[in-house]
């Protein structure tokens, strides 16, 4: 899909100084240990939303790699709007000023992360289509998912920390 040669890819943004063992270095560490984006992100929320791990991990599996690698959103960006649901979500039928704060916390962070990275589309952010099948391979030959993608779920995790303590 994309000519790994000429298009270099995203510039990464790190902020200065780590957050030690925090949620956003739980979360890669997460994703190192063999879990998808969405499900890293999810994971380190679970047990501050008291959502038990084992639970958040099985709902999160589908939204990894853009949706099940179908060229779709990025499972960093699920994960994290997910814990803004598990927050603020609505669970009352008559709570629309819930509903409401979820979108728009949605909307920001969703605007938080294209500035970051111009996209939340899975495909343009790893420069890989793993809906197709040479792509998945490429992708996994150039190790995007070692290099890349770490980075998208510490930003998001960031960026969602951001958020949550405003």
């Amino acid at each position: 899909m994309f000519d790994i040669q000429k298009d270099t890819g995203p510039v990464l943004f790190r902020k200065e100084g780590g957050d030690g063992m925090g949620k956003a270095s739980s979360a890669v560490e997460c994703f190192k240990n063999g879990f998808n984006c969405a499900q890293a992100v999810l994971a380190s929320y679970c047990e501050e939303m008291g959502l038990d791990k084992e639970t958040g991990l099985k709902l999160a599996c589908p939204f990894g790699a853009g949706i099940s690698r179908t060229d779709n959103t990025c499972g960093a960006v699920i994960g994290a709007i997910m814990v803004i649901g598990l927050k603020y979500g609505k669970y009352l039928p008559d709570d629309n000023e819930a509903k409401e704060k979820t979108y728009k916390l949605t909307q920001d962070f969703i605007s938080k992360f294209k500035e970051m990275y111009g996209t939340v589309q899975c495909s343009e952010l790893i420069k890989f289509n793993l809906s197709k099948e040479k792509d998945y391979i490429a992708a996994k030959e150039y190790r995007v998912f070692e290099t890349l993608c770490p980075c998208y779920v510490e930003d998001a995790v960031k960026i969602l920390e951001d958020m949550l303590t405003d």
